[in-house]
């Protein structure tokens, strides 16, 4: 059984991951930016990413978040059920949240509904967000941290589709949600889309498949394609970087998906950022931890 000062250690460790990702971007993004950064040939694309990689560099000079909407904290858990400190879990993640806002520091992003009262936290009644995934006999919990911005991820969208709309009216959902606000989501995006049996299942799926790695792709050759001719047709509305216009609109779709009612399709699209601001940690059943998404990293 974990000890307090066990609990405590694994709360300061999840406090400096999550500053962290306010100021360094993941791996998969950095490289993914960079390789449509030389593919762009027009002056004003050529600028605003010279000035994106500015601001990351004086971000990390600075020791300071490189957005200053540094978003509401959610994070995603797979965890085992025989993880020491599963049942202290929340606990640990919301008083990291608190920490790393004071240390980081973060914005103050968390209003109580109804009070419109800033708690000054980044905490509140079911802040920080807590998605769930338990694997019964295992040890070890990977934990996804993700920074939901106010212009970009938080604002997505979902509808349940008849079935007759078919997966057209999925594309078709996809590319107003995008041009509706993908501007003002700061481009180029990384695209999450959901297809499940309801709204709720959709946009919870859509908010994961953002988390995956920039470069995977859904297990289903069908759903893979469908991924690959989304980035195609977006790229082609030629939104580019901050939406001023240029060769590439997403870093990427990804799709993911479950099986649901034949009389319905759910449908839900969640947009990242082109500072998209996540990361993911890995504990072992001796607390151990391992960042996998930023190299070279000690906390």
């Amino acid at each position: 059984m974990a000890t307090d000062r066990e609990a405590q250690e694994m709360t300061g460790t999840m406090a400096r991951f999550t500053a962290l990702l306010a100021k360094r971007l993941p791996d998969d993004v950095l490289t993914q930016l960079g390789r449509l950064r030389k593919v762009e040939d027009g002056p004003l694309p050529r600028i605003v990413y010279d000035t994106m990689f500015k601001n990351l560099e004086l971000a990390a000079e600075l020791d300071r978040p490189c957005c200053q909407d540094t978003g509401a904290l959610q994070f995603f858990v797979r965890a085992g059920a025989r993880f020491p400190l599963l049942g202290r879990l929340r606990s640990i993640l919301t008083e990291a949240v608190r920490e790393a806002t004071r240390t980081a520091p973060l914005r103050h992003n968390a209003v109580e509904t109804f009070e419109e009262r800033n708690t000054g936290t980044n905490t509140g009644t079911n802040l920080p967000w807590i998605d769930w995934e338990i694997v019964s006999d295992d040890a070890t919990a990977e934990i996804d941290v993700y920074m939901a911005g106010g212009g970009c991820t938080l604002p997505g969208s979902a509808k349940v589709l008849m079935p007759g709309e078919g997966y057209e009216g999925v594309v078709q959902f996809v590319f107003d949600v995008v041009t509706s606000y993908g501007v003002n989501a700061c481009p180029p995006l990384l695209v999450g889309v959901g297809i499940s049996t309801s709204v709720e299942t959709a946009a919870l799926l859509s908010k994961r498949a953002i988390q995956r790695r920039i470069g995977t792709h859904h297990p289903n050759p069908k759903a893979a394609e469908l991924e690959r001719l989304l980035e195609d047709g977006l790229n082609a509305l030629g939104l580019g970087p901050q939406g001023l216009s240029g060769k590439a609109s997403v870093m990427g779709v990804h799709v993911e998906s479950t099986a649901r009612h034949p009389s319905v399709i759910g449908v839900g699209v969640s947009t990242g950022c082109w500072a998209h601001r996540r990361g993911t940690i890995r504990f072992d059943g001796s607390l151990r931890h391992q960042v996998l998404t930023h190299h070279g990293v000690t906390l």
